[in-house]
């Protein structure tokens, strides 16, 4: 099939409308991004911040950009002027930066905390005590320029499906603890973005209103 009849198949028949389908297209040509834009969608994500940044400049500018992947404090400068949705955003310090950079460019950066939710140890993250930390301090209220739509996590690697719906489920119970103590007047607190190409079906039953799906969309890098 092609990368167009693979998105058409996705978003009909797998992705409910409700569930926002991010395309993710890092290490992918501009060609193919082309392909599924002009089959009519227009939501991608990147995980280099300096790819996201030179394919922005080649590509039409009604692109919604999401940052899915691990973002290094350098590294915020390259797509802080347009980028619509952080969703890795593992540590204060980051934030700050991120903060820094919507000022700079005046403009509010859209952002999801990261939650490590995964056996493995090379996931990033926040803990649910450090996050209520950091949200119950004077220096995250004095960030203006940020604005937190949810929460984001990474299941393990493996077979165990058992495994990734439990995940799933601490990132969900996560989110309420968030939601509720701290967001609960907060209308757009609203996004869980879990689950890809291989446990994304998990996922929206979980509760995910944000999928990342590459491979399946673009085949197999």
């Amino acid at each position: 099939m092609s990368i167009s009849e693979n998105i058409k198949k996705i978003l009909t028949q797998e992705v409910p409308e409700s569930v926002k389908l991010v395309a993710v297209s890092k290490t992918k040509p501009i060609e193919q991004i082309l392909e599924v834009y002009t089959f009519g969608y227009k939501i991608f994500g990147e995980n280099r911040a300096q790819e996201l940044s030179e394919k922005y400049s080649k590509l039409p500018k009604d692109i919604e950009w999401h940052m899915i992947g691990h973002l290094q404090t350098n590294k915020v400068k390259y797509i802080s002027p347009f980028v619509y949705l952080i969703h890795g955003v593992d540590s204060f310090k980051l934030l700050q930066v991120i903060d820094k950079e919507g000022t700079k460019n005046n403009r509010i950066i859209n952002c999801l905390l990261q939650f490590h939710i995964a056996t493995e140890e090379t996931k990033f993250g926040f803990d649910l005590s450090e996050a209520k930390q950091m949200l119950e301090s004077n220096e995250f209220s004095n960030l203006q320029n940020i604005n937190i739509l949810g929460v984001m996590g990474m299941a393990t690697f493996t077979e165990n499906t058992q495994l990734v719906r439990a995940e799933f489920k601490e990132l969900v119970y996560i989110f309420n603890q968030l939601k509720s103590k701290y967001f609960s007047t907060k209308s757009d607190f609203k996004e869980i973005s879990m689950g890809m190409s291989g446990d994304y079906k998990i996922a929206i039953e979980e509760g995910a209103t944000i999928v990342r799906i590459g491979s399946l969309i673009f085949g197999e890098r």
